[in-house]
């Protein structure tokens, strides 16, 4: 039988997945594989990036779980482990325009 994760346990996982959200780029990629999976030349080009540098993501985000990999052939095609990830990175992003409305509601003053 699995035990329950402990408060600390989630906790440095929390963190984790936050230090693998830290990055433009990391949550850029996150964004154009729920649109759908994609290989890394793929994203390279959507994201006009270099394929080194979004590999580099890419093991990051896989990594955090956050990304899962599935081989296609000669290629492999990378997806969202988990969909609901956009769902909080669109909440956070909710946060962020309020966050940022009260600033300059404040300098208005």
């Amino acid at each position: 039988m699995l035990q329950e994760p402990t408060l600390a346990e989630l906790n440095l996982l929390h963190a984790n997945v936050c230090e693998a959200l830290g990055d433009t780029k990391r949550i850029m990629i996150l964004y154009a594989l729920h649109d759908r999976p994609r290989n890394v030349s793929t994203l390279a080009n959507d994201l006009d990036t270099p394929q080194p540098t979004i590999s580099r993501h890419l093991r990051v985000l896989r990594q955090r779980s956050l990304v899962a990999a599935e081989r296609d052939g000669a290629s492999v095609i990378y997806r969202l482990s988990d969909p609901r990830i956009i769902a909080i990175l669109d909440e956070m992003r909710l946060v962020l325009r309020d966050a940022l409305a009260r600033q300059r509601d404040a300098l208005e003053v």
